[in-house]
């Protein structure tokens, strides 16, 4: 389903070549739930960029389906972005607008008509768990209910990919695996789920396939394994 073909990404600094990917290869069949662990700077959110388009490989080959991604117009772009819902750590939350109209705007971006809207979106909460917090504010909720809102305004047009990108990051413990444990529902209805991450309890709890990058460079990729660095 998604294939990394030897991506290297090169960025520069004060004229300064750094790799932030180096010749990496690996692929993600269709239902699979893959962790991508490793340390700050490793490379976790360049290969997340990489992947829906934000950036573009300095070498290599990046597919989707059998599709090159490169090579996609901008309107495959979007239509790719619709296909591979990201849940930031950072929220990118619509602090004016409530828990339901965070999910409303981000529907009716891509087009989806006001009937579907009303139809969707009650299903959608109670998935996260966020029924009876509909008509809050983000600052109303949470650590967790706002990690749950942006897993819920991915999900908004039905993805087939999740990606969550240090979701449990600014999380307790508890918060951290009612999240996973979100994950791992979505995962349980079809759903490809890459989970980045640098928890290892996590890791170690979630008995997943396990790919580990260090500097750039894949250096392990287990099926059901461990936080190991």
């Amino acid at each position: 389903m998604i294939r990394f073909d030897n991506i290297t990404k090169i960025y520069y600094c004060d004229k300064k070549p750094i790799k932030a990917l180096s010749d990496t290869s690996f692929e993600i069949k269709k239902g699979e739930f893959v962790s991508i662990v490793g340390k700050s700077g490793a490379g976790k959110t360049t290969l997340i960029k990489l992947l829906i388009r934000e950036e573009t490989p300095t070498n290599g080959g990046i597919f989707f389906k059998e599709r090159l991604i490169g090579e996609m117009n901008s309107k495959n772009i979007q239509l790719l972005r619709r296909k591979i819902g990201v849940a930031h750590q950072d929220y990118k939350l619509l602090y004016q607008k409530n828990v339901w109209e965070n999910i409303a705007y981000v529907m009716q971006v891509i087009g989806v008509s006001d009937r579907d809207i009303s139809h969707n979106i009650p299903q959608i909460l109670n998935m996260v768990n966020l029924t009876e917090r509909q008509n809050n504010f983000p600052e109303e909720l949470s650590g967790g209910e706002r990690q749950r809102l942006v897993i819920a305004r991915s999900l908004c047009h039905r993805p087939e990919v999740i990606v969550a990108d240090e979701p449990t990051g600014n999380l307790d413990l508890y918060n951290a695996f009612e999240i996973i444990g979100l994950l791992e529902k979505i995962h349980s209805l079809g759903t490809t789920v890459i989970l980045a991450t640098h928890d290892k309890e996590i890791i170690d709890r979630l008995n997943h396939r396990v790919i580990t990058l260090e500097n750039g460079k894949i250096i392990r990729d287990v099926e059901k394994g461990k936080f190991i660095l």
